[in-house]
């Protein structure tokens, strides 16, 4: 079993390191940048364009130091924290002592979907022969009735199939407090004590059960981690964004990963899901305050997962990424819309830390990862800013000409001065910075015949990976506007609620494209047309900007669909390795979903018919004090008419034990009136 112990001498010169070489490109490229805007003195303008390039680069320098560390570790075969040529899925199973829950989350989810990916872990975990060391615990916060009384019936269904009495719980909240952060501290405060470990999962989440116990193995060898993440890979939607971003951050992401590890060491990050949990370091440091103020930057934190890492950090434990670990799985949106949409809500959490960097005794590792969730949709508007202003700067230029005479009398005079040299060299770093990552990723997958295969072969993945540049290329404008309409809004003092994500392959309608991007192509055409007529030699430099804006309606369109993601998929583009050989977790989950796929669930009405249904029920609630008259009223209605009920009516009826046996009770009266 891998022994992490983290060492500051070593983690001080990897970061060290991994600052020396941001900082410097960044500096190089800044001073070029310089050069090339100062050669014929620098206006206010430029000297914005500058400000906000160092800056933008600096982001981007990030991650591309961070590939190339992984690709480093990657060719010499070393992990990222250790440096020896060992990996944590690697070794015998360990025999584990402790005990571990698995937590999922749930809020107004598909419930065939929750409980077949529930079902896929629970047998997975079975398969590996330590299910006694393992409960799972469904934890709901779902406030639609009908979906309420489908999760506890589909939950009942679960536990005969798998015979899984008293190890898979299903417990609702009535009013959930503090989101899914408030579901999760809840249980800790209540159930959390009987278990070492806890994992956490998404309702979209699959993971391996030998994965699963390895996680907890590892926190038995290293008792001073207090989270363990792995590299959750996006798998199982069709449609064509689906696809092409299924492939990507199958094919890129794990080089990064590596990279991160290497220097995050055990100051190591938390993304909210597919990670394993010491219960008593969470209950001991985790619990999150309300920020002052309203939201949008005040109230309940959002985007808890950093925070909690942080917090965690600070308490002495530490927190670590194993991207090797593979078999933890993940859905992804299917379409631009609902992919944007979730980043609005990451937007608003990940602002609201600006807040939190200030909080006393953390680590100043803790603060970077907050201040690179910030900066991580502020470098939209930044990117932004920056190519308005290099187009006003150039379209300027253009109008004014040059200036061969300054006032008053001269003797020669100023000729205008070129640098080719530097203009190249720029254009040339920027690109390097941000191609580069991903040819290390194709280089590294075309250098093994295993991985190849796994990606369809080397034909398959070069077509792929020239398709997965393109559509970058053209949907990079779109997300730009989406995130700098983000950050203004939520500066500007707009919230975002927390809706359920839609985890289906939806589509997208040519109508509901128009609404969300007509501003976007509008930007995008009218950006181009003003370059093409001022100075068109500049707009080779903008036209994959513009151009992702102006077809953004029919790209989001194309992109939504189901056949459109299959087309390529028969044309051998964006194969990757969870469709050509899946893995055990995954095939369970697909049988589990053609099991449940032709099963009626039960709705709202169904409970004020079905008296077992309505038992069960009753015997989940923790409420029986009596019914207070609003209830009791609803409870009259319900018997006349359950369509008549508002939801909110008919939530507070499913609440109460005793309004519902009395709304039973009058529909029983009822029958056997119309009998008699």
């Amino acid at each position: 079993m891998l022994h992490l112990e983290p060492k500051a001498k070593w983690a001080f010169w990897r970061r060290g390191l991994m600052a020396l070489l941001v900082l410097g490109s960044t500096a190089g490229a800044t001073w070029l940048m310089g050069v090339v805007l100062g050669t014929n003195s620098l206006t206010v303008a430029e000297g914005a364009v500058l400000v906000v390039f160092a800056v933008s680069f600096g982001w981007i320098a990030l991650s591309f130091w961070a590939a190339a560390a992984g690709f480093v570790l990657s060719v010499l075969g070393r992990h990222p924290v250790t440096l020896r040529c060992e990996s944590a899925a690697d070794g015998p199973m360990p025999t584990l002592r402790a005990r571990t829950a698995i937590l999922m989350p749930i809020y107004n989810e598909d419930t065939r979907r929750v409980f077949a990916g529930l079902a896929a872990t629970y047998r997975s975990v079975e398969a590996t022969g330590q299910l006694a060391q393992f409960d799972f615990f469904v934890l709901s916060d779902t406030t639609d009735a009908d979906i309420w009384v489908a999760e506890e019936a589909q939950w009942h269904d679960t536990c005969r199939a798998l015979g899984a009495g008293g190890r898979l719980f299903y417990r609702h909240r009535a009013a959930n407090v503090g989101r899914k952060a408030g579901n999760i501290a809840e249980w800790v405060r209540t159930q959390g004590g009987a278990y070492e470990n806890m994992v956490v999962l998404d309702a979209d989440s699959v993971m391996e059960g030998d994965t699963i116990v390895r996680l907890a193995g590892l926190m038995e060898a290293n008792p001073k981690a207090g989270i363990i993440q792995t590299l959750a890979i996006a798998a199982n939607r069709t449609t064509l964004f689906a696809r092409w971003l299924q492939f990507a951050s199958r094919l890129y992401g794990p080089l990064l990963a590596v990279g991160h590890s290497f220097w995050w060491a055990g100051e190591g990050n938390y993304y909210g899901h597919n990670a394993i949990i010491r219960t008593r370091a969470f209950a001991a440091h985790c619990g999150l305050p309300k920020l002052p103020g309203k939201a949008p930057l005040g109230g309940e934190i959002m985007s808890h997962d950093f925070v909690e890492a942080a917090c965690m950090r600070r308490g002495g434990w530490h927190v670590w990424f194993l991207p090797e670990l593979r078999g933890s799985y993940e859905e992804i949106p299917s379409n631009i819309v609902d992919y944007a949409v979730r980043d609005r809500r990451w937007a608003q959490g990940n602002l609201q830390h600006a807040r939190i960097l200030k909080a006393p005794r953390l680590h100043w590792v803790s603060r970077l990862h907050m201040a690179m969730g910030v900066l991580a949709f502020i470098a939209s508007p930044l990117w932004l800013l920056l190519l308005f202003l290099s187009s006003y700067v150039v379209i300027q230029q253009a109008l004014a000409g040059h200036a061969y005479f300054l006032p008053g009398y001269n003797l020669f005079p100023i000729w205008p001065e070129y640098r080719p040299f530097e203009s190249h060299a720029l254009l040339a770093v920027t690109a390097a910075v941000l191609f580069l990552p991903k040819l290390f990723s194709l280089v590294l997958t075309l250098g093994s015949r295993a991985r190849r295969v796994r990606f369809g072969g080397a034909g398959r993945l070069l077509r792929s990976a020239v398709a997965e540049m393109m559509f970058s290329l053209l949907l990079a404008p779109v997300m730009m506007l989406f995130h700098s309409k983000f950050v203004f809004t939520i500066l500007a003092g707009s919230s975002v609620g927390w809706a359920s994500q839609p985890r289906d392959d939806r589509g997208i309608t040519w109508s509901e494209a128009a609404r969300r991007h007509a501003v976007h192509s509008l930007i995008g055409l009218a950006w181009g047309g003003v370059v093409f007529w001022y100075a068109i030699d500049f707009l080779w430099w903008v036209a994959p900007i513009v151009l992702g804006m102006a077809v953004a309606i029919p790209l989001n369109v194309i992109s939504s669909r189901t056949g459109a993601g299959l087309a390529m998929q028969r044309g051998g583009f964006f194969w990757t390795p969870e469709e050509t050989a899946p893995s055990p977790a995954l095939r369970l989950l697909d049988e589990e979903l053609k099991r449940l796929e032709d099963r009626s669930l039960p709705s709202f009405v169904h409970v004020l018919s079905d008296r077992p249904l309505a038992a069960l029920h009753m015997a989940m609630l923790p409420d029986r004090t009596p019914a207070d008259h609003a209830l009791i009223d609803s409870a009259e209605r319900a018997a006349i008419r359950a369509e008549s009920l508002e939801p909110v009516e008919r939530r507070a009826l499913l609440g109460s034990a005793a309004a519902l046996e009395h709304a039973l009770r009058t529909l029983e009266q009822r029958r056997l009136q119309r009998a008699a």
